[in-house]
């Protein structure tokens, strides 16, 4: 155990930045629900705690790299959070480069997200949050998505981060792959067809596109199942759009229920 230095809480403070998370290759995970999750799941480099926290869990000094214990205001000007919590690690960003054809050898009997330029961390770490329930282990994200390690994105997985993997790849060159598997890829847009009057397979790729611009055309031309989400009436007057997580998580329920 030993004390934390200014250039420690400078490294830390860092990893709010990509570019920062890109160079150390770590992100930062607060409170006692991530931290637990992600304790016996990722590998922790740094893990920082009050005194109080210390001892009510001495377990957890063998299962980090380097440990401190802090005062509570110390743990003010470390933390990344408005209220900061009493725990508070550095875990090692899990660093696994598939090829698309082999990725998409590992996906293609598996019910997969596909995100294409999502960009508000809090849809980004919902939709982790939802496919964690809905028992998917793996997301596929265009190079352009939100980095699901930015500490928003982190909070808002409620540790469910630590279970599901995220790629990021030109989806493109996966959906070839994809295609030449016969994997069926599904979308949702406006001319699409009822969710819940078409056949849906027990395994694919669910595509969700940027908040405001939908799925790209670059990726649209590799969607060969379209897909509507009705709103009820079918002629009610009502908003223009769902929100990207509301819409997965429709989704994914959808292909979960055909079970």
């Amino acid at each position: 155990m030993q004390p934390l230095s200014k250039n420690i809480i400078k490294l830390i403070r860092s990893l709010e930045q990509r570019k920062f998370r890109r160079i150390e290759g770590e992100f930062v995970a607060e409170g006692n629900k991530l931290v637990g999750d992600n304790l016996g799941n990722l590998t922790c480099h740094r893990l920082i705690a009050t005194r109080a926290w210390w001892e009510q869990h001495p377990e957890a000094e063998t299962m980090a790299q380097e440990c401190y214990v802090v005062t509570e205001a110390e743990m003010e000007r470390v933390s990344l959070l408005n209220s900061p919590q009493e725990v508070m690690g550095t875990f090692l960003i899990p660093r696994e480069e598939i090829a698309p054809a082999h990725l998409a050898e590992e996906l293609r009997n598996q019910l997969t997200v596909a995100l294409d330029e999502v960009q508000d961390p809090g849809n980004l770490g919902t939709i982790i949050r939802l496919c964690d329930w809905f028992g998917i282990r793996h997301i596929v994200c265009s190079p352009t998505t939100a980095d699901c390690f930015a500490p928003k994105v982190v909070q808002a997985t409620m540790g469910a981060i630590a279970r599901v993997k995220a790629h990021y790849t030109p989806l493109p060159e996966l959906f070839g792959e994809f295609r030449k598997q016969e994997v069926p890829i599904y979308g949702t847009f406006l001319e699409g067809t009822d969710i819940y009057h078409t056949d849906l397979t027990p395994h694919g790729v669910i595509v969700m596109g940027n908040e405001g611009r939908g799925i790209s055309d670059e990726v649209r031309q590799w969607v060969d199942r379209k897909l509507f989400i009705p709103p009820y009436p079918a002629n009610a007057l009502t908003s223009e759009s769902l929100n990207v997580g509301i819409a997965t998580a429709i989704c994914v329920s959808e292909f979960r229920r055909r079970l």
